[in-house]
This record gives structure tokens, C-alpha cells and sequence, in this order.
């Protein structure tokens, strides 16, 4: 059976970085459109279904960050940001929004394939129904909702299943509180804080020092595992 190519849009405002590489990701097998800044993205992105978005930080008019932060309000498409040189604000910034990855100019070719195909490989894995996950000593089985540990097996319930799987798809990502609260649809701040406890005590080793589910500056959380 031949898999289906992955369709990738390549935003840029530079043609000689975006059509080139449009030819070498053709070249990988890759479906692949182009854009020439957020205005042109956005328009493709609502004909389009796209697999993944390599995303310009620097582009005149709507910056790579403002127009991830404003499509990450209805897609969960992943993207890569390319980034000057020097620009560590812009790419941790750029991670805050939404990226699930960054690549520095000039860059690799061969290198940004690489981490597309790590990022699409781990989606794939999710969406097949890869279920068992490991934080430690602790195994997650979100199929069943259970967390065992040595012999201990414990529940967990269907708001922090939702959590989990979404965090999973991005791990590294902040979700910020009205993030966490849009996904288990649950609109008091306190209601987020419980959840974010319980699923600490079930999937950490010391809850009170998480190093799996860990708070980041402007009441955000990010979740990395095994």
C-alpha cells in the first residue's frame, strides 16, 4: 500500500529561501505549497489541509509568532518555525506560541527533513493508537485510563485523559490556563489547578517537584515525557 504524501506549506517572504526549498522537500517525497507571508497562509490554510507548516518568524506585515498565535485558535496543525541566527527571544518565544520545533538560518536541508519527519512520526504514532506511555517508573495507558506503578494501579479520569493526549501531541509546548481549561472544558482557574494536581500525584515521582508536568513563567504548564 503507498502512503499518502504528507502536505507541507512553506511560509517565507524570501523566494530565494522558499522555493528552493520547496523543490528539495518534493524532492523527499513531500506534497508541498508555498506562501509569501500570513495574509497568503491563511488563505491556503482555509482551501487546504496541511500536514505540517514551516513558518518564517520575520515576514512583513503579520510576524511568523502573531500568525501562529492566531491560527492556533482552530488548528493544532504542527509547525516549524525558521529563525535568524541569534534570535533565542524569538525562538523560545516562538515555542510559547505554539511551534513545535525551530530551525536557525542558514540551515540544513537534510536536518530540517529530519525533524519534519520526527514531528510526523510522532503524530502518526498518537493517532494509531499509540496508548502506553512512561513517565519514570510510572506507565500510562490511556486506552484503559490506568497509571501503574510497581504493583499499584490507579485511575485516571477523562479530564486528564484529555490532557494528556493533547500535551502529548506537543510535547515541549506551554499550554496556558485558558488553554488547559478550553481542552476539559472546564471554565474556573481552579478547576485547571485541580486537574494539573491530581495528574501530578498520579504521574509523578515527588508531585510537590514535578519534572514531568512542570509550571513555566505566566501561569503555564508544559509536559515532557520518556
Amino acid at each position: 500500500m503507498i502512503e499518502e504524501k504528507k502536505h507541507i506549506l512553506v511560509i517565507d517572504d524570501e523566494e530565494g529561501i522558499r522555493e528552493p526549498l520547496k523543490e528539495y522537500l518534493e524532492s523527499e517525497n513531500f506534497l508541498v505549497s508555498t506562501a509569501k507571508d500570513a495574509e497568503d497562509a491563511k488563505n491556503k490554510i482555509q482551501l487546504l489541509e496541511f500536514d505540517l507548516l514551516i513558518v518564517d518568524i520575520m515576514m512583513p506585515g503579520q510576524s511568523g509568532l502573531e500568525f501562529t498565535k492566531e491560527i492556533r485558535q482552530f488548528k493544532n496543525t504542527p509547525i516549524i518555525f525558521l529563525t535568524a541566527m541569534g534570535e533565542a527571544a524569538s525562538r523560545i518565544q516562538g515555542l510559547e506560541t505554539g511551534g513545535d520545533d525551530y530551525v536557525p538560518k542558514p540551515f540544513e536541508p537534510k536536518e530540517l527533513v529530519l525533524r519534519i519527519k520526527n514531528i510526523l512520526k510522532r503524530i502518526k504514532n498518537l493517532k494509531d493508537g499509540l496508548h502506553l506511555i512512561k513517565f519514570g517508573e510510572r506507565k500510562v495507558d490511556l486506552k484503559k485510563m490506568t497509571v501503574t506503578f510497581k504493583k499499584s494501579i490507579e485511575k485516571i479520569n477523562q479530564s486528564e485523559k484529555l490532557l494528556l493526549e493533547t500535551m502529548l501531541m506537543s510535547l515541549g509546548k506551554v499550554f496556558q490556563r485558558e488553554d488547559i481549561s478550553k481542552i476539559i472544558n472546564l471554565s474556573k482557574e481552579r478547576a485547571v489547578d485541580v486537574v494539573i494536581t491530581r495528574l501530578r500525584q498520579k504521574i509523578e515521582p515527588d508531585p510537590k517537584n514535578p519534572i514531568y508536568l512542570q509550571t513555566v513563567r505566566g501561569n503555564g504548564y508544559v509536559l515532557w515525557a520518556d
